[in-house]
């Protein structure tokens, strides 16, 4: 499997130009620091139930390796540092890897950030306890091939946990013309529909590319309170999965 497979130039070209905004609260990635909360108590209660961590402790995830794929600025690896773990950030487009390694070195982070992808450094014979891929899957040329390259990047018995987008009529009112077109918190274009992928989508791909899924839930935005949630019930926007490679 070559990286052209899955990797999409235009997707890489959307972040590449949008990279030094990624810790401007208010800019263009408002929506991830908005969401990001909700996606670390998610991701904290997975790795810790997986394994068998005290989340009241200092350093909870000290000795668990980890890979943010699609990492960005850094949103989820400074915190995923300062839990504890190894952390490697990885993305696909060059300019954010400077953003995130400028950032880390400010909040006195130690994280090994690197212009790549999950091919090449599955390739290179990387193996991780714990795989983030937040946000990403929607932007793939081949899902399959890159949820399969994320599967051989972890350990037997490790952990990978993927958010995306569901697609059903919702998703483009909520995701689109609310997030892109009215709110403006995101650039038009920035997401295709056509590439949002269904719950049970996303379990058939993780199935077929050798993983367990174990949990799903839905991260739902309140605009009343401004606020965002996870749900069990509520899969119809923003959702998150657990997934485990068994053998």
């Amino acid at each position: 499997m070559t990286e052209t497979q899955t990797i999409d130039p235009a997707e890489v070209a959307k972040f590449q130009a949008m990279a030094s905004e990624w810790w401007d609260a208010e800019g263009k990635f408002k929506p991830l620091h908005m969401l990001n909360p909700t996606r670390l108590d998610y991701i904290c209660t997975q790795i810790a139930a997986e394994f068998d961590r005290d989340l009241t402790g200092p350093e909870p995830f000290a000795g668990l390796r980890l890979l943010d794929i699609g990492c960005g600025g850094g949103l989820l690896s400074e915190p995923m540092a300062r839990l504890g773990a190894e952390v490697v950030g990885a993305d696909a487009a060059e300019r954010n890897i400077p953003v995130a390694q400028l950032h880390a070195e400010q909040s006195g982070l130690t994280i090994d950030y690197r212009h790549t992808t999950a091919e090449a450094l599955a390739a290179e014979g990387e193996r991780f306890d714990v795989v983030l891929n937040m946000e990403v899957v929607e932007h793939v040329a081949d899902p399959l091939g890159y949820l399969t390259a994320c599967h051989d990047l972890l350990k037997p018995g490790g952990l990978m946990i993927c958010s995306t987008i569901n697609r059903n009529s919702k998703s483009f009112m909520m995701a689109i013309v609310g997030a892109e077109w009215v709110m403006r918190w995101l650039p038009k274009g920035t997401h295709d529909w056509a590439k949002f992928i269904t719950p049970d989508e996303l379990f058939d791909l993780l199935r077929r590319a050798g993983l367990d899924p174990v949990d799903r839930q839905g991260m739902v935005f309140n605009p009343l309170g401004w606020s965002w949630s996870l749900s069990p019930r509520d899969l119809s926007v923003n959702y998150v999965t657990a997934s485990i490679r068994r053998d």
